[in-house]
């Protein structure tokens, strides 16, 4: 199996930990904050289904866990699966989060830095959810 080039992209939430991963975890929640995701996510057996720009996706979460790992698999239309290590990690009162994003084969320089802001983007939007949730 060959080895990827990966970047490794972090967001700082001013939350414990345990919030992100409680409001990151609940996969019906992952299109209020991931881009990628147009409609709700239906539980279909072990995986979930979901709408994208790019078609109709699969996805797979890792189990419930007390480590802060949110990882997850997306399988696409042409059935490629694309994994996701996705952590949080607390820092203090706060957290980080960190996701691996892996250049797929066949994926230029420009895609791969487009696909970075992207997940940047998705990330921001997952601390904004979760920082206003504060003042409400």
């Amino acid at each position: 199996m060959a080895t990827h080039e990966a970047r490794t992209l972090q967001i700082s939430i001013q939350r414990s930990w345990r919030d992100v991963y409680d409001y990151a975890s609940i996969p019906e929640n992952l299109p209020e904050w991931a881009s990628g995701l147009t409609s709700a996510l239906q539980k279909s057996g072990g995986e979930w289904l979901a709408d994208s720009p790019a078609g109709k996706l699969r996805l797979r979460f890792a189990p419930p866990n007390e480590l802060g790992v949110l990882d997850h698999w997306v399988i696409t239309e042409t059935g490629e699966e694309v994994y996701i290590p996705l952590r949080v990690v607390a820092n203090g009162d706060n957290s980080e989060v960190t996701f691996t994003l892996f250049r797929l084969p066949g994926m230029d320089d420009e895609k791969f830095t487009a696909d970075a802001a992207w997940v940047m983007r998705d990330l921001q939007k997952l601390k904004d959810v979760l920082e206003a949730q504060l003042i409400e």
